[in-house]
């Protein structure tokens, strides 16, 4: 018998890619959601659902978590993890891209999280699992409007934790470090295109080199245990850290006064 009907956004690639593939091989049944269909085709055929689905889109939302329902009569985990970091000045960023990475990361997340909840208290039980970032704690150049997301993402994980406690429900937070995915490369797409020819193309270009200089990343597995952890538990914890650099650059940001910890990060920039 299978432990438990697990949804996960963003399944193509990188995080949720790996965590349902770790999740799969625990025993849950699996579906995979995500715009980019044809890049989860190696995950059908080991055996996850697939799900077409824009977290933007009212529709395909709807219409993705109604067959899990026909199909299995239940959801125990979302695992949220659709997102990307669109990057750039703040003066340079159109309100319209800044208005996207809100839908994706926050919003959208959201829309699905609304959609699923109703059958979790049916159920009264049920895991939401958020994929936050230790930029959600910390901050960085360039990187306004992302790190508002996942600003944003933390405090209304906090409080969403608090509303579904009577019904059984938890609320878990993931903050990732630097992981292997190409959402490094989209992000400093976004800076060369938004801000490598404007008047902040001196940082724009210290902030690509330096992110290139950094060297390796995780692996997206080491996110995945985290989730199969939190999945597994009687009684996640509200936050798992993982992966190269959260742990170290959260313990600054808490330790250290703001105006120190922007001196470390213009001096990393060599600015």
């Amino acid at each position: 018998m299978t432990k438990g009907v697990v949804l996960i956004t963003g399944a193509s690639s990188g995080m949720g890619k790996a965590a349902a593939e770790q999740l799969l091989k625990e025993g849950y049944t699996i579906y995979g959601a995500a715009r980019r269909v044809e890049n989860m085709k190696d995950l059908e055929e080991k055996g996850v659902n697939i799900l077409q689905m824009d977290v933007t889109d009212e529709a395909s939302i709807e219409g993705g978590i109604q067959q899990m329902i026909e199909e299995q009569g239940r959801i125990d985990v979302l695992f949220n993890n659709a997102g990307y970091g669109s990057y750039g000045a703040v003066e340079d960023v159109p309100m319209t891209e800044a208005k996207r990475q809100f839908e994706v990361n926050l919003f959208g997340l959201s829309r699905v999280t609304q959609l699923v909840l109703p059958y979790m208290r049916k159920q009264k039980s049920g895991k939401i699992i958020n994929n936050s970032s230790m930029g959600g704690k910390i901050y960085t150049p360039l990187g306004a409007w992302y790190h508002a997301t996942k600003h944003a993402l933390e405090g209304y994980s906090d409080c969403l934790r608090l509303e579904l406690k009577p019904f059984g429900i938890d609320v878990v937070i993931i903050e990732p470090g630097s992981i292997q995915s190409e959402w490094t490369d989209i992000m400093l797409d976004h800076v060369e295109k938004t801000s490598g020819s404007t008047a902040y193309q001196p940082m724009a270009q210290s902030f690509i080199k330096m992110t290139r200089s950094m060297g390796g990343a995780s692996s997206p597995d080491v996110i995945a245990t985290q989730v199969v952890k939190a999945v597994k538990a009687d009684k996640p914890k509200t936050r798992y850290v993982a992966g190269k650099y959260a742990r170290p650059f959260m313990f600054l940001r808490k330790i250290v006064p703001d105006k120190m910890f922007d001196q470390l990060l213009l001096r990393m920039l060599r600015m």
